[in-house]
């Protein structure tokens, strides 16, 4: 049987600028959208509206589905789900959390910002019409990406 964990991505975007959190610990570090585990029985919405707020101080006034994505270990029958939303309204004062310190960055200038290469690669999709599937697979015995599979739906 296969087991699924499930967990939220949002990316806050102000006109030409998208929140990020500078994540320092564990093996996660750089910058990153804010998002994090779903809590059943908690909805995926509601979880994102969740995750936003206690890692930023921001409360959503809106959001949008704007795809799916994430990593398949094989050899373990593992999947891990994130639901990404798109953010262009919302509330509050930004505040750092124990993920980090967030900070708004010209969408222009994240090819210069260090983060892992599956999030540099996924930002840009969330700013096209349409939606997303992105699908990395984790080779379990070299601890690596082995392939990754993005379908675009307009």
């Amino acid at each position: 049987m296969e087991n699924i964990i499930s967990f939220v991505n949002i990316c806050v975007k102000d006109g030409d600028n998208i929140l990020l959190i500078n994540r320092q610990h564990d093996h996660f570090k750089g910058w990153i959208p804010p998002g994090g585990k779903v809590i059943f029985p908690e909805s995926f919405f509601e979880a994102a509206v969740r995750e936003l707020e206690e890692e930023t101080g921001l409360v959503a006034t809106n959001l949008v589905l704007k795809g799916i994505s994430g990593f398949t270990n094989e050899g373990a029958y593992e999947r891990h789900v994130y639901y990404d939303f798109l953010c262009t309204a919302f509330s509050g004062s930004l505040k750092a959390s124990r993920e980090g310190v967030p900070n708004w960055w010209p969408i222009r200038s994240l090819d210069t910002l260090p983060m892992q290469a599956e999030i540099r690669q996924r930002l840009p999709l969330y700013f096209r019409a349409g939606s997303f599937e992105s699908i990395n697979y984790w080779d379990n015995d070299t601890k690596v990406i082995s392939k990754n599979s993005t379908k675009l739906y307009d």
